[in-house]
């Protein structure tokens, strides 16, 4: 036996419907219908992946994250920075390109989850849009 493929992720959202709205208008994700828990819910299509959001009263913390790669970079980007998304200090505040060309992204969405951006070639992205946000990995840490 062995595991075929991660179904789906759930995270906590305080304004389940706030948040799922977020979801899709910032990565064009897809509302799925969902059963009734009892509880507010919120599930939406990532590809072949499910994100389901459940209710809880508590905004979260910490560096747990939900990694999602994204085609439209800059796009998402742009929709993140005019919603003022992202943290305003210390490492998730900086974009990192990493030593094999990719690169990361960090922001909390409106519950407070970190999530983290993917793009798989810094040369594909136009590097004025991001200023100082973007720095390399090899400048912050040693790599071997």
């Amino acid at each position: 036996m062995r595991a075929t493929r991660i179904n789906h992720v759930s995270i906590g959202a305080q304004d389940v419907e706030e948040s799922g709205r977020f979801y899709e208008e910032v990565f064009g994700l897809e509302r799925l219908p969902s059963p009734n828990f009892g509880m507010p819910v919120y599930w939406l299509l990532i590809g072949d992946t499910q994100l389901h959001l459940f209710h809880t009263d508590t905004r979260v913390t910490g560096t747990q994250h939900l990694g999602i790669e994204v085609d439209d970079f800059e796009g998402v980007y742009r929709r993140l920075l005019e919603r003022g998304m992202f943290e305003p200090y210390g490492y998730f505040a900086q974009m990192v390109e990493l030593p094999d060309g990719a690169v990361q992204l960090y922001f909390r969405d409106p519950s407070g989850n970190l999530v983290e951006i993917d793009h798989p070639d810094v040369t594909k992205l136009d590097r004025s849009l991001f200023g100082d946000r973007l720095v390399r990995l090899v400048d912050l840490q040693p790599q071997s």
